[in-house]
């Protein structure tokens, strides 16, 4: 055990910490972590802490899955690694069989690539590329909706739309088509989503009816707005947007990247609507959060575009040197068997329920607590300082940096967005471990004053 911050101060000396002010770490330095298991990280001088945000939403069946490590240990004596173009392994090979069939239905071949970002960006290379190569070289916009987050690449960036992210690099930004898109919280038709027909889809619709020529693909974060404040909305959104796309030859693209592998309670959340993408980005829980690998998922009619002899010019020139990982393969390949096998979202569909009110019983009292939204295991709570008014809490009291590091020291690692507090849990969380996250939340907003 170290007895020192020598280690602390290293790592602060060397390394620039992602999404981060680097000045915030003078008064709270990074937790170094020296081993995990299940729910739990343990740091270097032995304290634990439950990791009940998945580790950035990646970490999907615990740390340190017994099941995940065999396999990528018994891939790493056979092949670590391999060029993708004109070459293969069994492991991306076995991935992609088992993917597809579990996929929405029409989906049929999978890219690779080594990151949701980077996946988010072969996905509109290959839509606009799709539609100069089919007759249609005017379809050159992209659409999507507000405060959407896909991605930190310029590609990605520019079809989000949270200015945290984007706002101070709009002179490098590809000019896009934004249109409102749900808030069921502040629903402007005064509607609940739960039963709402999707009113609010009126704004992207009048957009797509005026400028449909020009549009190429419309991508958006299925079900759940992850970085918006985990926004839930209404499944009648999903199908009138894939009903629109179709007529209007516009490929709807799903970022699946947060939402898929049972976060939603459902393997994709394009299942909540019981649709098929035209394109489909899976990442983060992929391969358990074991290493890094991102997919663009397609179908055949995207796909024979490209497919001509080498002179015509039509194939997808788009690579990473990681493609087709065999040790990341390997994994994301048996995360796929363990949630067969062991049923993980079916089990995790009963948990939700569970969960949900416990955090209702918990927090819906509190005069600070607005919104309480949820689906399947993950949970969000909308901090505002008025609920009748829905008026939000003062961003430069940065209320929920203030929660968190006292959640920190009662041993609970929560990393709000914003003020809005949420739970995004590995799949395999406990019943006592649902206790225990929610006891310690509540501790840390008492800590805070927020009670």
């Amino acid at each position: 055990m170290f007895k020192d911050k020598s280690l602390e101060q290293k790592d602060l000396k060397y390394i620039w910490h992602p999404c981060s002010q680097m000045k915030d770490y003078e008064t709270l330095l990074p937790m170094i972590i020296d081993h995990a298991k299940g729910l739990y990280l343990y740091d270097i001088y032995g304290k634990k802490y439950a990791d009940v945000i998945s580790s950035w939403w990646c970490n999907l069946l615990g740390h340190c899955n017994p099941r995940i490590n065999k396999a990528v240990s018994n891939q790493l004596k056979k092949l670590e690694h391999v060029i993708f173009a004109n070459f293969s392994n069994k492991s991306a090979i076995d991935l992609s069989e088992k993917l597809i069939s579990v996929a929405p239905k029409g989906l049929s071949k999978v890219f690779f690539t080594d990151n949701g970002s980077s996946a988010v960006e072969s996905a509109l290379k290959m839509s606009f590329q799709y539609h100069y190569q089919t007759g249609n070289p005017q379809k050159k916009k992209f659409m999507a909706i507000s405060d959407a987050y896909h991605g930190e690449t310029v590609g990605a960036l520019s079809v989000g739309g949270v200015d945290l992210y984007s706002k101070i690099f709009q002179p490098l930004l590809i000019d896009i088509l934004r249109v409102q898109g749900p808030d069921c919280y502040r629903c402007p038709f005064n509607k609940d989503r739960k039963s709402c027909n999707a009113e609010c889809f009126c704004y992207a619709e009048k957009v797509l009816e005026k400028q449909h020529k020009n549009i190429a693909a419309f991508i958006i974060e299925p079900m759940l707005q992850g970085s918006a404040g985990m926004r839930i909305y209404s499944p009648n959104y999903l199908k009138k947007l894939r009903k629109v796309c179709t007529k209007y030859n516009i490929h709807l693209i799903a970022d699946e990247i947060a939402s898929g592998y049972g976060r939603t309670g459902k393997m994709f959340a394009c299942n909540h609507a019981d649709i098929t993408p035209d394109i489909m980005c899976v990442g983060k829980g992929l391969t358990g959060g074991y290493l890094p690998m991102a997919l663009t998922l397609t179908n055949n009619k995207i796909y024979k575009a490209f497919y001509a002899d080498y002179n015509k010019g039509k194939m997808f020139i788009h690579s990473h040197t990681f493609s087709g990982n065999p040790l990341a393969s390997a994994a994301a390949l048996e995360v796929l068997n363990i949630l067969k096998d062991e049923k993980i979202i079916e089990k995790a569909q009963k948990k939700a329920v569970f969960f949900n009110n416990l955090i209702k019983e918990t927090f819906s009292q509190n005069k600070f607590v607005g919104d309480i939204r949820s689906i399947g295991l993950i949970n969000a709570i909308e901090l505002v300082k008025d609920k009748k008014t829905k008026q939000p809490l003062d961003s430069k009291k940065r209320t929920g940096y203030q929660i968190y590091k006292q959640a920190l020291k009662l041993g609970l690692l929560l990393r709000p967005l914003g003020d809005i507090m949420y739970f995004n849990p590995p799949l395999t969380i406990t019943e006592k471990e649902m206790k225990q996250v929610v006891k310690l939340c509540k501790q840390a907003f008492i800590n805070t004053g927020i009670n």
